[in-house]
């Protein structure tokens, strides 16, 4: 198993020095009568994530030997399109390995994101595998070393993050910054610029780091 005195490990969603956000370039175009939608004037298919939502652009630095990206990590910040490659694939935020497991699919979550008892959680943090559980914890500043930890059987894709924009006489203008995710199918979505991927864990156990790794050696 990695551990933190690894040198050179950092989870491949890290933002690093360098990789900085793209000229947007964004206009919106109506779509029939009271339609209209976001796009970029040089638009391509990676854009847009497998919903038809437009995403934030961020530069890529370049990647080493093991194909990770170099540069000195952003800790704070989680990389907008790698953040979005790993969850919706499922896959490791460290390694980008797939990340299921026996019993599921791990999250981490801070230690006050969310209260006891709640029947659902949203999560912008991708799945880890076992592999690099304890790695995650104790290099993501947010998770402070002592994360929630939830063991999910079911994590189906709930919406996005980001940037509500409008159209006036000036322009595209920002609009608002919801501090919540919006579910796939708002209307609000087609003038939306999203930064994370958020899924809904519904089936899920809450444990601690020793409980999952030992039931995950039993398994």
């Amino acid at each position: 198993m990695h551990t933190v005195s690894q040198p050179g490990l950092i989870p491949f969603i890290t933002q690093r020095e360098g990789e900085q956000a793209a000229p947007d370039n964004l206009f919106i175009l109506q779509h029939g009568p009271g339609s209209y939608r976001l796009h970029y004037r040089d638009e391509d298919v990676r854009d847009r994530d497998l919903r038809g939502v437009l995403w934030a652009r961020c530069a890529f630095n370049p990647v080493d030997e093991r194909g990770m990206p170099t540069g000195a990590p952003l800790w704070k910040l989680m990389h907008p399109y790698r953040q979005m490659m790993t969850m919706q694939a499922m896959r490791c935020q460290v390694c980008t390995r797939h990340a299921r497991t026996p019993l599921g699919f791990v999250f981490l979550a801070g230690p006050r994101d969310h209260g006891p008892g709640q029947p659902q959680i949203l999560t912008n943090q991708p799945p880890v595998c076992p592999r690099h559980v304890r790695a995650a914890a104790a290099l993501c500043p947010h998770l402070e070393a002592k994360p929630m930890v939830f063991l999910a059987t079911s994590a189906p894709l709930y919406g996005v993050t980001g940037t509500l924009y409008g159209l006036n006489g000036d322009g595209v203008h920002v609009v608002a910054q919801p501090d919540h995710p919006l579910p796939y199918g708002h209307p609000n979505l087609a003038t939306f610029l999203a930064s994370q991927l958020i899924r809904r864990l519904s089936s899920f156990r809450v444990l601690d780091l020793d409980t999952l790794q030992r039931e995950l050696a039993e398994a």
